[in-house]
């Protein structure tokens, strides 16, 4: 298997979102992933197998070279500082947006003391108020970010957002952009040189693949 190439995918949406993309680049597992506890899995090519892991770990994985190739979400990627992968293709899935949210009443900036945010965020939301010249208290959460205003533990939260609805169902509300998140491929520096023809091979196809889809007319 080592001349072969491994590609880790996110546990979660991207994985419901990758495999069909994957699919229409002619890579399929074994076995659907999406039934099964396995977290290895051969595909249609007997040179590339599929790892399905933690969404956080996917840039550790490849950066380090235990995957060649990976599918992260911009937003992990904007937390983790790793120089050993490139980042050659936006794939256009899992699509949302990195948010301040609160309640309507909610203001970014306080007089009396510096403003308190949850999230599992941290280095995307100090980048973003540091921008904004703005000292916060940052309180990381791994999950249930939308509580953190409702009994008062932060002032605002920094959150993946889809569709909104899981804030307007608690009473909360959009309050800043942060940025445009979509899951993207990530490639591992180390086989880039060393696998260059199967690797570009295979990102051609993803490419070709992801273009085909964002090209393809909407139906009504």
């Amino acid at each position: 298997m080592s001349d072969g190439l491994t590609l880790a995918l996110s546990k979660g949406r991207i994985l419901e979102e990758a495999l069909p993309l994957l699919a229409a680049a002619d890579i399929r597992p074994a076995e659907n992933p999406l039934n099964s506890r396995r977290l290895t899995f051969a595909t249609n090519h007997e040179d590339v197998r599929l790892l399905v892991i933690r969404a956080a770990d996917v840039p550790t994985f490849v950066g380090h070279g235990a995957a060649d190739v990976g599918v992260a979400g911009k937003d992990v990627l904007m937390e983790h500082s790793e120089d050993g992968v490139y980042e050659p293709l936006d794939l256009g899935i899992a699509r949302c947006r990195l948010m301040v949210a609160g309640r309507p009443d909610a203001r970014l900036e306080r007089d009396d003391r510096p403003l308190r945010v949850a999230t599992k965020y941290v280095e995307s939301t100090r980048r973003y108020f540091a921008a904004r010249g703005q000292q916060v208290e940052l309180i990381k959460l791994y999950g249930s970010m939308e509580l953190a205003p409702l009994v008062g533990l932060a002032d605002v939260i920094v959150d993946l957002v889809a569709t909104g609805g899981t804030l307007k169902a608690n009473g909360l509300t959009p309050l800043a952009a942060i940025s445009e998140i979509s899951s993207r491929l990530i490639v591992n520096k180390a086989s880039m040189k060393l696998k260059h023809r199967a690797v570009h091979r295979l990102v051609t196809r993803i490419r070709d693949a992801a273009q085909a889809r964002t090209e393809a007319p909407c139906s009504s």
